[in-house]
């Protein structure tokens, strides 16, 4: 004779059909807890191991969070030891740079859906959340996939008591769309203009102001929304074949369009890749092409494209030679031009620039003060014919004592910058800086700018360089610059950009609504990601009087 339970109100049953328990339902009547509710599978149904590509996210966010690592250094390290197929690394790629692009915003989300302040959350935990966040708002990932995915990542990388927490507040998360909370929280925040927009677009308050402020000033102040869209979208890999390192010209590009990149109709030797592992590519464990956004590759190509007018004038005697010793190389032969740049780590501009430099009979001097970036720039260069190059490895504010009396005919100063334009290849960069960087940089990059004036040649072209559309370090920079150094003149830039694209009309004006009434502007080039299709650079170049002492 069969024996049956006392009967249950199904309402508040916590077993199933099967007899087994999921969690217990129900809101709570306090506001700040995370409602529990019934999880999407049974306990001995639900996922206790990560799968691979989550957990390769996952783990490069604990890198970039705890160790301040960078996530285009550390994810593709990751992707090999993972040994993800294309598709999953795509995932993976996109999950992290995602979740890093999103942040602000995300953490702005969970912390209405925590019942405490985000900072009490282990920080693994917190990671986990904006994965998970990511996944429900950004992705076309299904709700139960996104939470039960996050919560089997926990359970496998964190342990089994933060997966209820992670689980109720993904759910709460799932409630509403991306738009829809951003709306929420401007409205519960009293947002309103840029602090909305920051919110809205993931990017701190500062950083829309001053790209604003540089919009404006370019005369593009309508494209702000436009320029943070841009800022999110996921990046395209740009590659570069050196020219002149290989036998055949152009052979590692063609390999690499049979590989399913697309040459770039912008610059020669260059291409958009869209997936796949690059160092599969037929030239690229040799360091003979590489990955190198066009704008740098641009601004690059410009300066060595660049006429010398006046250098004519000189005498003969004034044809520089590299001083042979053990840090600089040797050098066996006069070079009819000698070449610098200033702040070379981790050498993807230098080596472009050496490679452009060989082909014209000239010398590099790639000068980088931490001996660690400078091995960097050492294997860089290592594609190039070593007569065409040399490493100092110093402080770049002391190199007169290399320029001597002749100095450089063509200085490259690609300063240490904010790097707010390239945030779309290092999306951690956003939450990172502050608006007090800013003071350090900028003196540096001063101290930089005089040091690269004192050792131009007479004639010779200076061209100053940020990652960066910023007026602090841009325009305004450059127009101190010249209040320091009236030995110099600000060349149009737009010509030399112009003469090292394949098209002579691409598209380098400013709007109609240029706002610098010295002029600096109309003759600079800022390059822009929504325009371009490239990092945010920033390019100016400027040159010597020939009479100048």
């Amino acid at each position: 004779m069969s024996h049956s339970g006392p009967s249950q109100d199904p309402q508040r049953s916590r077993r199933n059909e099967k007899g087994r328990e999921r969690n217990r339902g129900g809101a709570r009547s306090d506001k700040s807890s995370a409602a529990r509710g019934f999880s999407a599978t049974a306990p001995g149904q639900r996922k206790r191991r990560a799968d691979p590509a989550r957990l390769t996210a996952f783990t490069v966010l604990r890198a970039v969070s705890r160790d301040d690592a960078y996530a285009n250094l550390t994810l593709p390290a990751e992707i090999r030891r993972q040994r993800l197929d294309k598709r999953d690394a795509a995932f993976a790629t996109e999950l992290t740079y995602g979740t890093l692009r999103g942040t602000g915003t995300y953490d702005a989300i969970l912390s209405a859906c925590v019942d405490r302040p985000l900072a009490q959350l282990d920080a693994p935990v917190l990671d986990a959340l904006r994965l998970g966040a990511h996944q429900l708002l950004n992705m076309r990932v299904e709700t139960h996939a996104a939470v039960d995915e996050t919560v089997a990542l926990v359970r496998s990388e964190i342990g089994a008591g933060p997966s209820g927490l992670v689980n109720a507040v993904l759910r709460k998360v799932s409630a509403a769309s991306l738009d829809e909370w951003a709306e929420r929280l401007a409205v519960d925040g009293k947002l309103s203009g840029d602090d909305a927009l920051a919110l809205k677009h993931a990017h701190p308050a500062w950083v829309v102001r001053a790209m604003r402020q540089s919009l404006r000033l370019h005369g593009r102040g309508e494209e702000l929304e436009d320029l943070l869209r841009a800022d999110n979208d996921a990046p395209e890999v740009h590659l570069v074949e050196l020219p002149g390192v290989t036998e055949e010209p152009g052979q590692h590009l063609r390999s690499a369009t049979e590989a399913g990149a697309t040459v770039s109709p912008l610059l020669p030797g260059a291409a958009v890749f869209r997936g796949g592992d690059i160092g599969r590519l037929p030239g690229a464990r040799e360091g003979q092409l590489r990955v190198q956004d066009i704008g740098s590759q641009w601004v690059t190509r410009a300066l060595a494209a660049a006429e010398l007018p006046g250098l004519a004038d000189l005498s003969a005697d004034a044809a520089p030679h590299l001083e042979a010793n053990q840090e600089l190389g040797e050098f066996d032969r006069p070079a009819a031009e000698r070449w610098l740049d200033l702040c070379a780590g981790p050498g993807g501009k230098a080596a472009l620039l050496a490679a452009l430099a060989a082909e014209r009979g000239a010398t590099v001097l790639a000068n980088e003060p931490a001996a660690h970036r400078a091995k960097l720039v050492s294997g860089a260069l290592a594609a190039v014919a070593p007569e065409a190059w040399a490493v100092r490895t110093g402080d770049g504010r002391t190199i007169g004592e290399e320029a001597g009396a002749d100095g450089f005919q063509r200085i490259l100063v690609d300063a240490p910058c904010t790097g707010l334009g390239a945030l779309r290849r290092r999306p951690e960069a956003r939450w990172r800086r502050t608006p007090g960087d800013l003071s350090s940089l900028t003196a540096l990059q001063l101290e930089l700018l005089d040091a690269a004036a004192g050792a131009l040649a007479p004639g010779g072209l200076l061209a100053y360089v940020t990652c960066s559309p910023h007026a602090a370090e841009t325009v305004i920079q450059v127009d101190d610059l010249l209040r320091r150094h009236p030995e110099l003149e600000l060349l149009d830039a737009r010509e030399p950009m112009r003469a090292a694209a394949l098209e002579a009309g691409v598209e380098l004006m400013d709007g109609p609504g240029a706002q610098h009434g010295t002029g600096t502007v109309q003759r600079c080039v800022q390059l822009w990601p929504h325009v371009h299709g490239t990092d945010a650079m920033f390019f100016a170049l400027l040159r010597r009087g020939v009479q100048a002492s």
